[in-house]
């Protein structure tokens, strides 16, 4: 099951990195958004990321005109037919994401993969959306993806061999790490990150140190590349509280539920580096 063409759908921040790093190890990459606007305004972070690619030494200019040539924008459905393997990274709405794979289901070829970078959905839900539960899993990639090197593939109950291994190679042929997740909400890294992110905002509001001391620690005390704050705030206080709440709803486990201050900052409209404030100011 050789993967030559990719679909990805979404050209938001995960979408626009899963299809560059798909171009540059050079599978040809075709990327759909719902409208031109914002066609137009993922393609335009694609080209930008491949330019500081060449600027940072990492690229070279021949690679990039490589990579920009198998990269290909579009708004039609139809234009994903012929892909081997499907890649939505859209809002992260159960509804939303059931109602486009229902519809790509009747027009991508039918030995084709699909795949979803949800962080924190149960894939077995999205599959049933689909008459291809045995070709369906999940392929998580990590922001930002053109460095991460970590992709989680999840396997669902009806996920075949076939595809579990074809997934892998996949991944291993962009570039990545792959490790085998069971369909449980949170896969691994958010089943353990999100609840050590909760309990560092418990901890501050119960006063047992203030943010930057708290990050301070877990930095030098840890060797963590950042704080659980300021990584909060590069994740998104929003997208966590999203994340936590899915996850309580799941286990109903009270790690996973959002401290009262996370709702606070949300409904604040203090989502972290996006908006120019969350625990810290940007």
């Amino acid at each position: 099951m050789g993967i030559q063409r990719v679909g990805v759908l979404g050209c938001g921040l995960m979408g626009s990195g899963i299809a560059e790093v798909c171009a540059k190890a050079g599978i040809d990459t075709t990327v759909r958004e719902v409208n031109a606007e914002f066609l137009e305004k993922g393609m335009g972070r694609l080209e930008k990321s491949l330019a500081r690619a060449v600027e940072k030494g990492k690229l070279t200019a021949e690679d990039r005109e490589a990579a920009t040539g198998r990269l290909h924008g579009t708004i039609s459905d139809e234009d994903l037919a012929d892909c081997d393997l499907i890649i939505e990274a859209i809002v992260e709405n159960v509804e939303e994401k059931c109602r486009t794979y229902a519809a790509l289901d009747k027009i991508v070829k039918k030995e084709a993969l699909f795949a979803s970078n949800t962080s924190s959905l149960t894939i077995t839900e999205l599959a049933m959306s689909t008459g291809r539960t045995d070709r369906f899993l999940g392929l998580h990639f990590f922001n930002p993806v053109p460095v991460m090197k970590l992709v989680e593939v999840v396997r669902t109950l009806m996920s075949s061999d076939e595809a579990v291994a074809a997934a892998f190679d996949f991944v291993r042929a962009i570039g990545k790490e792959p490790v085998a997740a069971r369909d449980n909400s949170g896969f691994i890294v958010n089943r353990l990150l999100v609840p050590y992110l909760l309990d560092a905002i418990r901890a501050f509001e119960n006063g047992v140190g203030s943010v930057e001391d708290i990050d301070k620690s877990m930095q030098l005390g840890c060797a963590y590349p950042m704080g659980p704050f300021r990584l909060l705030d590069f994740v998104g206080l929003d997208t966590t509280y999203y994340i936590a709440n899915i996850m309580f709803e799941e286990y109903r486990e009270t790690r996973f539920a959002p401290p009262p201050l996370l709702k606070k900052m949300v409904m604040a409209g203090r989502f972290g580096r996006k908006s120019g404030r969350g625990f810290y100011e940007y």
